[in-house]
């Protein structure tokens, strides 16, 4: 599997393991117990990764639509699966959070492509598709679980409103109104302090590349922009069906088992 792999950037991974190794270290000392949990991550890490690198090589060879789409595909289902566990507790997570996720990450990727900010290639497409996908499913997770938390802590406040006559989307507009402000503020922070408390990654890894300054800041302009864009489309469309989960038809509130 690594007869191919450049002798030199093993070296440079096996020298960089060496931060795992005190990082497991530091958890033994400080009695964490997350020698295991760090070891395990590394190795599929570098599993994960390795055969993901093996897949794009021949994605990249064959750039055909329907393979592109394919492994855009199983990315979504993935993260809406782990945003779906992150979301216990709310009723149908895991459709809830592939709906979402699906919904922002087609729309980003979709504007961005009709926009002809990128090409439909599978050399630009894919790496863009695992961020947008990759950020999007950070936000539904967050606004999965701070509606769950809203609706459960202001039950007799959402009550109170459904008695005097409001809908379930009028008792809960404020708390899903913080949902949604808590889901996007992470990258709304993130892209106020860009290139001032950190160099993100795409611009880091064109920067490593050989790419001069100037190039890697107009494709991390553009990346940051994305996200904002996949954040929001996401975290509406999460607040949207998340808060219905916990109404019925008659404007009735079901509390979430947690």
């Amino acid at each position: 599997m690594l007869e191919n792999f450049p002798l030199d950037q093993l070296s440079r991974i096996v020298a960089a393991l060496a931060l795992v190794f005190l990082a497991a270290i530091i958890s033994r000392w400080q009695k964490l117990d997350l020698e295991k949990d760090i070891l395990t991550a590394s190795v599929r890490a570098f599993i994960q990764l390795i055969a993901i690198g093996y897949a794009l090589t021949l994605i990249f060879a064959i750039d055909n639509p329907p393979a592109i789409l394919f492994l855009l595909t199983v990315m979504t289902l993935i993260a809406g699966y782990t945003s779906g566990k992150r979301g216990r507790g709310v009723p149908h997570s895991g459709r809830v959070a592939l709906m979402s996720i699906s919904f922002g990450a087609a729309l980003t990727l979709g504007l961005l492509v009709a926009l002809g900010v990128f090409k439909f290639s599978a050399q630009q497409i894919i790496p863009i598709a695992g961020m947008v996908i990759g950020n999007s499913m950070n936000v539904c997770s967050l606004v999965m679980g701070r509606v769950r938390d809203e609706v459960n802590g202001r039950a007799p406040e959402i009550e109170a409103a459904l008695a005097l006559g409001a809908t379930g989307r009028q008792a809960s507009h404020p708390y899903l109104r913080a949902a949604l402000h808590a889901g996007m503020t992470p990258i709304v922070d993130s892209t106020k302090t860009v290139g001032l408390i950190q160099l993100p990654g795409a611009m880091t890894g064109m920067i490593l590349a050989g790419a001069s300054p100037l190039e890697a800041v107009q494709l991390q302009i553009i990346v940051m922009y994305m996200l904002i864009g996949a954040a929001a489309f996401t975290g509406l469309a999460a607040v949207w069906l998340t808060y219905r989960q916990f109404f019925t038809a008659n404007q009735q509130l079901v509390l979430p088992s947690l």
